[in-house]
């Protein structure tokens, strides 16, 4: 009789149509909960939900605007355990949970392309 395998079942993607941006979902909810009441409701105040949309459009902007400005550049992060590491970096994911970085200097070698998780990181310095 043959060994039976295990299967493994990944969690299913983002919607295509929605881009994985659906309000509705778990993981916009507990990314992104908005800090007045949900615009479906019939108690919320449009202005104020105008304003919220408003800054969260500018605080989006200069985040984009940031990476831009970092993207080629020469960083240092500071890792647990007191090391320093070198890289160019390249982008972050949209969670800012992974920074992306090229030529990553380590102790023990150089790395061509790296994903930095950013739990490991304690702080990091940009060469502007």
């Amino acid at each position: 009789m043959a060994t039976p395998v295990p299967v493994l079942r990944l969690p299913r993607g983002p919607d295509p149509h929605s881009r994985g941006f659906d309000p509705k979902s778990p993981r916009y909810i507990a990314l992104c909960s908005t800090s007045i009441i949900s615009s479906s409701c019939a108690c919320a105040d449009p202005e104020e939900l105008k304003q919220e949309q408003r800054a969260r459009t500018q605080l989006r902007e200069r985040f984009l605007r940031c990476l831009l400005a970092t993207r080629d550049k020469k960083v240092s992060f500071l890792l647990h355990g007191d090391v320093t590491v070198d890289a160019t970096f390249g982008c972050c994911d949209i969670d800012v949970l992974n920074l992306q970085v090229s030529d990553l200097h380590t102790p023990i070698g150089v790395q061509k392309e790296a994903l930095i998780r950013c739990q490991d990181v304690i702080s990091y310095t940009f060469d502007l």
